[in-house]
Protein backbone atom coordinates (compact mmCIF):
# COMPACT_ATOMS: atom_id res chain seq x y z
CA UNK A 1 0.00 0.00 0.00
CA UNK A 2 1.39 3.37 -1.06
CA UNK A 3 0.17 6.46 0.74
CA UNK A 4 -1.69 8.97 -1.40
CA UNK A 5 0.12 12.25 -1.98
CA UNK A 6 -1.59 15.15 -3.71
CA UNK A 7 0.26 18.32 -4.61
CA UNK A 8 -1.34 21.38 -6.15
CA UNK A 9 0.17 24.06 -8.32
CA UNK A 10 -1.21 26.82 -10.47
CA UNK A 11 -0.68 26.95 -14.21
CA UNK A 12 -1.71 29.41 -16.90
CA UNK A 13 -4.88 27.46 -17.75
CA UNK A 14 -5.89 26.52 -14.19
CA UNK A 15 -4.89 24.34 -11.26
CA UNK A 16 -2.79 21.19 -11.61
CA UNK A 17 -3.10 18.30 -9.17
CA UNK A 18 -0.28 15.79 -9.10
CA UNK A 19 -1.42 12.50 -7.61
CA UNK A 20 1.06 9.89 -6.37
CA UNK A 21 0.55 6.55 -4.66
CA UNK A 22 -2.72 4.65 -4.32
CA UNK A 23 -6.07 6.24 -5.11
CA UNK A 24 -8.34 3.67 -3.54
CA UNK A 25 -11.14 3.02 -1.06
CA UNK A 26 -8.95 4.16 1.84
CA UNK A 27 -7.63 7.36 0.22
CA UNK A 28 -10.15 8.51 -2.41
CA UNK A 29 -11.99 10.57 0.19
CA UNK A 30 -8.94 12.83 0.47
CA UNK A 31 -9.30 13.84 -3.18
CA UNK A 32 -13.07 14.24 -2.88
CA UNK A 33 -12.66 16.47 0.21
CA UNK A 34 -10.00 18.57 -1.53
CA UNK A 35 -12.08 19.31 -4.64
CA UNK A 36 -14.37 22.01 -3.15
CA UNK A 37 -11.29 23.97 -2.08
CA UNK A 38 -9.95 24.16 -5.65
CA UNK A 39 -11.09 27.10 -7.72
CA UNK A 40 -11.71 26.40 -11.39
CA UNK A 41 -12.85 29.44 -13.32
CA UNK A 42 -14.96 29.29 -16.50
CA UNK A 43 -12.80 28.18 -19.41
CA UNK A 44 -10.03 26.85 -17.19
CA UNK A 45 -8.73 23.31 -16.96
CA UNK A 46 -8.39 21.24 -13.83
CA UNK A 47 -5.41 19.11 -14.79
CA UNK A 48 -4.92 15.89 -12.84
CA UNK A 49 -1.47 14.44 -13.44
CA UNK A 50 -1.52 10.70 -12.74
CA UNK A 51 2.08 10.01 -13.72
CA UNK A 52 3.00 8.81 -10.22
CA UNK A 53 -0.27 6.93 -9.61
CA UNK A 54 0.50 3.37 -8.58
CA UNK A 55 -2.99 1.93 -8.05
CA UNK A 56 -6.56 3.05 -8.68
CA UNK A 57 -9.70 1.11 -7.75
CA UNK A 58 -13.37 1.91 -8.33
CA UNK A 59 -13.36 4.43 -5.46
CA UNK A 60 -10.49 6.23 -7.16
CA UNK A 61 -12.36 6.24 -10.47
CA UNK A 62 -15.38 7.67 -8.65
CA UNK A 63 -13.17 10.43 -7.18
CA UNK A 64 -11.94 11.28 -10.70
CA UNK A 65 -15.55 11.48 -11.87
CA UNK A 66 -16.23 13.84 -8.94
CA UNK A 67 -13.29 15.98 -10.13
CA UNK A 68 -14.84 16.01 -13.61
CA UNK A 69 -18.16 17.20 -12.18
CA UNK A 70 -16.41 19.83 -10.05
CA UNK A 71 -14.62 21.28 -13.07
CA UNK A 72 -17.74 21.22 -15.23
CA UNK A 73 -19.93 22.85 -12.59
CA UNK A 74 -17.45 25.75 -12.57
CA UNK A 75 -17.54 26.12 -16.35
CA UNK A 76 -14.18 24.42 -16.79
CA UNK A 77 -13.01 21.00 -17.83
CA UNK A 78 -11.08 18.14 -16.28
CA UNK A 79 -8.00 16.89 -18.10
CA UNK A 80 -6.20 13.72 -17.02
CA UNK A 81 -2.53 13.43 -17.92
CA UNK A 82 0.10 10.69 -17.83
CA UNK A 83 -2.55 8.07 -17.08
CA UNK A 84 -0.89 4.72 -16.28
CA UNK A 85 -1.69 1.95 -18.77
CA UNK A 86 -3.65 -0.15 -16.29
CA UNK A 87 -5.82 2.80 -15.25
CA UNK A 88 -6.29 3.86 -18.88
CA UNK A 89 -7.47 0.35 -19.66
CA UNK A 90 -10.12 0.56 -16.92
CA UNK A 91 -11.24 4.00 -18.14
CA UNK A 92 -11.56 2.55 -21.65
CA UNK A 93 -13.49 -0.54 -20.53
CA UNK A 94 -16.11 1.55 -18.73
CA UNK A 95 -16.22 4.18 -21.50
CA UNK A 96 -14.84 7.07 -19.47
CA UNK A 97 -12.12 7.62 -22.07
CA UNK A 98 -14.97 8.91 -24.27
CA UNK A 99 -16.08 11.43 -21.63
CA UNK A 100 -12.85 12.55 -19.99
CA UNK A 101 -10.14 14.46 -21.81
CA UNK A 102 -6.81 12.61 -21.62
CA UNK A 103 -3.39 14.00 -22.59
CA UNK A 104 -0.03 12.21 -22.54
CA UNK A 105 1.56 14.72 -20.13
CA UNK A 106 0.72 17.82 -18.13
CA UNK A 107 2.81 20.10 -20.37
CA UNK A 108 0.56 19.22 -23.31
CA UNK A 109 -2.57 19.79 -21.24
CA UNK A 110 -1.35 23.09 -19.87
CA UNK A 111 -0.19 24.28 -23.26
CA UNK A 112 3.38 25.06 -22.29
Amino acid sequence: MNALKISIRDAVNGPVLEIAGDLDYVSAGELRELLPTITVRPGQRLVVDLGALEFCDSSGITALIAAHHHAQSSGGELVLTAVPANTLRILSIVGLDQILTIHPDSETAIGT
